[in-house]
């Protein structure tokens, strides 16, 4: 009966031991995902912006917004949130699949949404990873 409690013991310390290391690691991968460049642009050549700025005129059309994700030590994925003033106007999900990656998104942008606008960038679980701040003038 005791050889029985033992192995019942020891079978329930290494699931315990396996499930709060993998759950360290997982949060680690998280920790480490950082933004380290990101541009709003004009068009997207070759995986880098083209026409970057800060200010666009409300004719512009179409912008790009693209990040370089680097720490994703699995594929992951982020998410560029559009705000145009406080309105959250698209949610885009995008991939990540290795350790130093650039990514994309796009939005139309319509000729009366003059003002400020925002790019949130967040991580798998939504946290937020980087703020990119631009303006639509008239």
């Amino acid at each position: 009966m005791k050889r029985l409690s033992f192995f019942a013991l020891s079978i329930f310390l290494s699931v315990t031991i396996c499930i709060s290391f993998a759950g360290k690691v997982f949060s680690q991968e998280t920790e480490q995902l950082q933004v380290t460049d990101s541009a709003i642009c004009l068009d997207i050549v070759d995986r880098e912006c083209t026409g970057t700025a800060t200010n666009f005129p409300a004719s512009v059309g179409k912008l790009y917004c693209l990040t370089k994700i680097v720490g994703a030590n699995n594929p992951t994925q982020i998410t560029h949130v559009w705000y145009y003033g406080h309105t959250e106007r698209a949610r885009i999900t995008l991939g990540v699949r290795s350790v130093n990656w650039r990514t994309y998104s796009s939005k139309l942008i319509q000729v009366h949404e003059i003002g400020d606008w925002h790019i949130d960038v967040l991580g798998p679980k939504d946290e937020f990873l980087k703020v990119i701040q631009f303006e639509i003038g008239p």
